[in-house]
């Protein structure tokens, strides 16, 4: 029974990562090579798909750009959502479970809805085309999933440390900042995955709020058709660096999204 098990995982995890791999073969490949024929490996291996990246402006750009407004929504969430969720974990008041769900809405809905309106928004108060835009825009979405996540962590603090702290002397933010949150990093380092994520890989609002200042790497993706057709090369180069950004982030943050999933709160 186990070793059915096994090969079945083994089946699962190999079916997930042809994807990747196939993406990973076509970025050492020339067009003509994609184009001839299918191979499981290189048969001309080159690095002009990755050359052609990190050397044209309007590529490595992209990727800048994208990893600017995804950083500072990330820390914008996170600002907010904290003295919030704290807030919604520690305070009864009138409508408490009202605005709580009202913030889970929010994120439910998909940017399409919003699209106009930031738009217009954006277009009339000069912020088009900045990380900023694209930032404050994915916060709509980030920061209802940050408070939701970061609530049931806070809830598992017991409130008599809150209590400990303010009969030793701690002023509020002192508390907050050096007792309070490093018994909820992993909360933190679980909400700050979500967040970042949502916002690398949302495309509709980042396209639409940028042209070219703030162009992220998904919208450069999209237009890599030419005269002579699409760079199929470039493009799974591309698709490649695009992947790494989130390896990287799972890795440093891994050990906090097990206890997350462990504590039912993610």
């Amino acid at each position: 029974m186990n070793a059915r098990k096994l090969v079945v995982l083994l089946a699962y995890v190999l079916f997930l990562l042809v994807p990747i791999y196939w993406l990973l073969n076509m970025s050492f490949k020339s067009n003509t090579e994609i184009l001839g024929g299918l191979t499981f490996w290189p048969q001309q291996f080159t690095l002009d798909n990755y050359r052609v990246i990190f050397t044209d402006r309007s590529w490595y750009s992209g990727y800048l750009n994208s990893l600017y407004y995804v950083c500072l929504n990330t820390v914008i969430s996170l600002c907010v959502a904290l003295p919030a969720a704290y807030a919604f974990s520690r305070y009864r008041f009138l409508g408490d479970k009202h605005l709580f769900f009202w913030l889970l809405t929010n994120r439910m809905a998909p940017p399409a809805v919003f699209l106009l309106p930031f738009f217009q928004l954006y277009s009339s108060i000069g912020l088009f085309d900045t990380h900023l835009a694209v930032a404050l825009a994915h916060c709509l979405f980030n920061v209802p999933l940050a408070v939701w996540i970061l609530e049931g962590f806070m809830s598992g603090v017991p409130k008599e440390i809150d209590e400990t702290a303010y009969i030793d002397g701690y002023s509020f933010p002192k508390f907050f900042l050096r007792l309070f949150l490093p018994l909820i990093r992993s909360g933190i380092g679980v909400t700050a995955f979500f967040c970042f994520m949502f916002s690398w890989v949302e495309l509709l609002l980042a396209r639409t709020l940028t042209s070219v200042d703030a162009k992220p790497i998904v919208s450069v993706m999209t237009r890599t058709v030419s005269a002579s057709g699409i760079d199929w090369g470039v493009l799974a180069a591309a698709g490649v660096l695009t992947i790494l950004p989130g390896v990287l982030v799972i890795w440093f943050v891994r050990n906090h999204v097990a206890k997350g999933f462990a504590l039912g709160r993610v």
